[in-house]
């Protein structure tokens, strides 16, 4: 979408911020980004909450705006399928009420809907797709902001369709139709058109596409130079230009927080994967087994049965011919969710035909022995893929290889093969009753881990009175059932299941917001605890204001702290504390540690926030980077840690002022002022901030920030002070917001504003 098409966003902000909606305001602007720079956890709270707000203040555009964003932020770079469907069918239906489909960019609701398709099955989507699509295309010119990113799935549903020839004239016609209305096609259906040549088998064409959009503008520019990457490599691998293929393929890396990337990404390897510069390992493998769950999740059938295929051939490049098989298997569970499995059963029956025809890798002992091998091998350099393999012939019938063949089955991606062959051990053999402890918590974990809860409840049912609710407990925390998990703790550690149900009942106490508990049931056998223990019971303890078991667990650490009852308020340095930001992001705040897990907010912060200086925060004490290794760095270094709690507000109300920069020593004068009277002041302006002179017009360096005061200080006050000690400047600082509420000099301030342009 042409984000043009949003320049009344700005006009939206500024009333929202008049109306004292400020953090909405700020918001607001920031959702496109975070869409395409995947600040998706902002995106996934902040949306729904604009979205909501704008339809309590009746605002519709703002509510599509809003719901718009947040499903590109779905169905684009996270690919999501099936899952995105109903939402993107309810922008659609909302996009054509009567007080919406005047908005420029409520077409554009087609196009989430056309990707939410493509993404769950392309080519079973195909007919949806280009009917839908070229209903509302045909209503449009090419001068509509929507117009370039519905051609542009248009062509891609051409190629999905299996119609490459007709996609690439499609395309064609586009561009020229762009041309002739003064606007230039965007690099997304510059890359389509190529996609459609390669399709067509028209290699070395599509390679002079992509390089002629190279200089287009794109509607996603973060993620620009990585798909032409990935698509250049997949044509230049076609071609057999191996090198250049290389070269343009982003690492891994790159691509692994992108699942639009994925599936092509794959392809790409697959083509080079015999070269010697691209190395088919099982780290690769594991990786895209993950790749694959995720596709299951979202909904993402095809990319899911492509996937599979994919690393099946490569599976087989290494010899892993029990995990090309599994993936057959795979591929072929996943066909009954494709709306079109056209010649995907000949690939699938290609695969198996090609693992039957490739030989086992030599094993390095006899069978029996394999257990003692694995044993000995180094857990650096071996390699699981194969250790699967050789250990499988014992796998389900001897205890020992089960262990170490199921768990390495589970880190490679099957727990469910490794469910299986431990239910035949310990359950159909009828020996769960007398099963060792490490061994129900291990089938515990792969059935949770395959996501088998049915099943999970089933075994959970043979297993003794403590491990019943253990494992219970264990699936309910997996999948954040916080009470439910709660609960079955409870009765596993009444039962005599020990520190794993004490562990269990302290996480989801802590969730359900219930810290006292959380720190007793770890207090009680601080002895035993490891150094990660006490620290989760220092910030619950602390939560709770339980100073005895903070300065127990202190000690427990070797922290010293100077009092020994009450509320600990020590000056223990500097430190950062992130805490959230109106705008979904995060803001660093400079804090003076007060104690184990606690800090005092040192800096003022804007109205509107829900913190301010003065505030008692707990954080967790764990360090969100690391200290530098070169000792000049560490001495400037300040240790950040995040948030958990406002433990008590201290009621400070922050004022902002604003004007030219005085010179030093007035403005050295003025924070020794705040700084006599105890309040936090701070400039949040940088050397690039300028006013303007109000008789020259020449720029002047200006000044602008906060400055917070305790709850027993009024306003009037604060207005006295600041008047008093910025009377000699050559230039006047203002605090409209100030003089508003204490209506003192009003109109000189809103002067002062005006003049000075602030």
């Amino acid at each position: 979408m042409d984000v043009d098409i949003w320049a009344w966003v700005g006009e939206t902000q500024q009333q929202l911020s008049e109306a004292g909606n400020v953090g909405l305001a700020m918001a607001l602007g920031d959702l496109p980004a975070q869409a395409y720079e995947g600040r998706y956890p902002q995106l996934d709270v902040m949306a729904p909450a604009i979205a909501q707000q704008a339809e309590a203040l009746e605002l519709p555009w703002l509510e599509f705006y809003a719901r718009y964003w947040h499903l590109v932020g779905r169905v684009g770079d996270r690919a999501q399928g099936a899952v995105a469907i109903d939402d993107a069918e309810q922008l659609l239906a909302f996009a054509q009420r009567e007080d919406v489909r005047d908005c420029p960019a409520a077409p554009a609701a087609v196009e989430t809907l056309a990707l939410a398709w493509a993404n769950t099955d392309g080519s079973g989507y195909a007919t949806e797709r280009l009917e839908t699509l070229a209903a509302v295309i045909e209503g449009l010119t090419p001068a509509d902001p929507a117009y370039t990113g519905l051609v542009t799935q248009h062509v891609a549903a051409l190629v999905d369709a299996g119609r490459p020839g007709d996609a690439v004239a499609y395309a064609e016609s586009a561009v020229e139709a762009l041309t002739g209305a003064g606007r230039q096609a965007s690099w997304e259906l510059g890359a389509e058109s190529a996609r459609a040549l390669l399709a067509a088998g028209r290699a070395e064409d599509a390679l002079s596409a992509l390089q002629a959009a190279a200089d287009f503008q794109a509607d996603d520019p973060v993620a620009k130079a990585r798909r032409d990457g990935v698509r250049r490599a997949l044509i230049l691998a076609t071609l057999g230009r191996v090198a250049e293929a290389v070269d343009a393929l982003p690492d891994l890396d790159v691509v692994g927080e992108h699942p639009r990337s994925w599936v092509e990404w794959s392809q790409a390897v697959r083509l080079l994967a015999g070269s010697s510069q691209i190395t088919n390992t099982w780290q690769l493998g594991r990786v895209l087994r993950q790749w694959i769950d995720y596709f299951a999740t979202m909904g993402g059938y095809r990319a899911r049965v492509e996937l599979a295929l994919v690393a099946g051939e490569l599976a087989l490049a290494r010899q892993g011919i029990w995990q090309a098989r599994l993936l057959a298997d795979l591929a072929e569970s996943g066909t009954a969710e494709l709306r079109d499995a056209s010649g995907v059963a000949e690939q699938i029956a290609a695969l198996r035909a090609a693992a039957d025809a490739t030989p086992e890798p030599e094993a390095p002992g006899p069978v029996e022995e394999r257990v003692a091998y694995f044993d000995a091998a180094d857990g650096h350099n071996a390699d699981p893929e194969r250790w699967a393999g050789w250990l499988a012939p014992l796998s389900g019938q001897d205890l020992e290889t089960t262990r170490r063949h199921t768990t390495t089955l589970g880190y490679l991606g099957y727990p469910a093969t490794g469910v299986d062959l431990y239910w035949k051990l310990l359950v159909d053999s009828g020996e769960v009753a007398s099963a060792a402890p490490e061994d129900l918590a291990y089938l515990t974990t792969l059935l949770v881990e395959a996501r088998q809860d049915e099943r999970l409840e089933q075994f959970a049912a043979m297993l003794p009175h403590d491990q019943q609710h253990l494992a219970l407990a264990r699936l309910h925390s997996a999948r954040e059932r916080w009470q439910q998990a709660l609960d079955e703790a409870e009765h596993a550690l009444a039962a005599g299941a020990g520190l794993d149900a004490r562990r269990l009942v302290s996480g989801a106490a802590q969730q359900l917001d219930d810290n006292a508990r959380g720190a007793q049931v770890l207090a009680e056998i601080i002895d035993e605890l490891t150094e990660e223990d006490v620290w989760r019971m220092i910030v619950m303890a602390t939560s709770a204001e339980d100073w005895d078991t903070v300065r127990k667990g202190a000690a427990k650490i070797g922290m010293p702290i100077k009092s020994t009852e009450g509320p600990i308020e020590e000056e223990m340095g500097l430190i950062r504390v992130i805490l959230p930001a109106p705008d979904g992001g995060q803001r660093q705040v400079l804090s003076i540690r007060t104690g184990p897990a606690t800090a005092r907010l040192a800096l003022p912060q804007p109205r509107g926030m829900d913190y301010n200086a003065g505030d008692l925060v707990v954080f967790d004490p764990q360090l969100l980077e690391p200290v530098p290794d070169d000792p000049q760095e560490q001495q400037s270094f300040v240790p950040p840690f995040a948030a958990v709690r406002i433990l008590r507000p201290g009621g400070y109300t922050s004022y902002f002022f604003d004007g030219a920069a005085p010179n030093e020593s007035d403005w050295a004068e003025f924070t020794e002022v705040m700084a006599e009277r105890g309040w936090p002041m701070w400039v949040y302006s940088d050397e690039n901030y300028q006013i303007t002179h109000p008789t020259t017009g020449e720029p002047l360096p200006g000044v602008f920030g906060w400055v917070a005061v305790p709850p027993d200080v009024s306003a009037v006050e604060v207005d006295a002070l600041l008047d008093d000690a910025t009377e000699r400047w050559s230039h006047p600082l203002a605090w409209l917001d100030l003089a508003r509420e204490v209506d003192v000099e009003v109109e000189r301030h809103e002067r002062i504003v005006k003049e000075y342009g602030l």
